[in-house]
């Protein structure tokens, strides 16, 4: 990579499972391991170049990286991004031995990390992503990028930041089922009417408590329960709470005997339902 910086990481991550893990819907792997990740109007390739390779065995070793942008860039963006300012080592070692099946998805997902995305991005992407698979999500979320979005040239593609509010408020419902949201388009509208509007401050609602953050992204039409908990953890970082789709009621359901292993581990629950979810999807599909 042109013009690149490496940096050391000294805790779990291993990209290929984040890629993976149904939170983001943007991510690329390239040839020679370099995975390419997008947040607002910020690009990032990065590849390991050193520590432990097979990261399932790992335990928070530190690994280095190289990434294609400056160290201020990655300390103000990308550091948030990849929440590594916590210790997801520290959590599987404070969570082992609560319950063996959890103990069976860290050890099986280490390396995987709860990203801190854009919170208008999560907002359309999880209304989209009812009732879709991540392929069919991510191809979504590019058509909308591609046709509404900035693009922004790289070293190698161009590619288009995630449209604002007032850059997607230029497609009607018909344009919105052509990028393949069916139903969904009136919900996104919706999304689109209230942020314009004034009447969800996706930034002033980062002050709520969880609860509160909860009812109020459930104004939207087409975000219910499942959506709205997405939302809270994925963009806003509350990761006490726990987002229940199919996967995570099977797992409940099939490998916990019915009794929801998550309120034993507070404000990590959420984190513990990541593992869940990318053993669930990856395994024991």
């Amino acid at each position: 990579m042109e013009n690149s910086t490496v940096i050391t990481i000294e805790d779990d991550l291993d990209l290929g499972k984040i890629a993976v893990s149904g939170q983001c819907f943007r991510v690329r792997e390239f040839d020679g391991g370099i995975f390419r990740f997008i947040t607002g109007n910020n690009v990032i390739y990065m590849k390991r170049l050193c520590g432990d390779a097979d990261t399932s065995k790992a335990s928070g070793e530190s690994s280095s990286y190289e990434i294609s942008c400056s160290e201020e860039i990655w300390h103000e963006v990308w550091e948030p991004y990849f929440d590594l300012a916590r210790s997801y080592a520290d959590i599987r070692r404070r969570s082992a031995g609560e319950n063996q099946f959890v103990d069976t998805v860290m050890d099986f997902g280490r390396g995987i990390r709860v990203l801190k995305q854009d919170a208008w991005e999560m907002l359309v992407t999880f209304i989209i992503s009812q009732r879709k698979n991540i392929p069919a999500i991510s191809k979504s979320v590019d058509y909308i990028a591609e046709r509404y979005g900035r693009p922004i040239v790289t070293e190698f593609e161009t590619v288009h930041a995630f449209p604002t509010p007032e850059e997607l408020s230029a497609a009607n419902e018909e344009d919105l089922r052509g990028c393949s949201l069916g139903y969904r388009a009136p919900y996104v509208a919706d999304a689109v009417r209230l942020v314009l509007s004034g009447e969800l401050d996706l930034e002033a609602i980062a002050k709520l408590g969880d609860e509160e953050l909860f009812e109020e992204l459930q104004k939207v039409h087409g975000v219910g329960k499942k959506v709205a908990n997405c939302i809270c953890l994925f963009a806003y970082g509350r990761t006490g709470l726990v987002p229940v789709d199919v996967w995570i009621a099977r797992a409940i359901e099939q490998e916990c005997e019915g009794v929801d292993p998550f309120a034993a581990f507070g404000d990590d629950a959420g984190i513990i339902q990541q593992y869940v979810f990318f053993y669930m999807t990856q395994v024991a599909k």
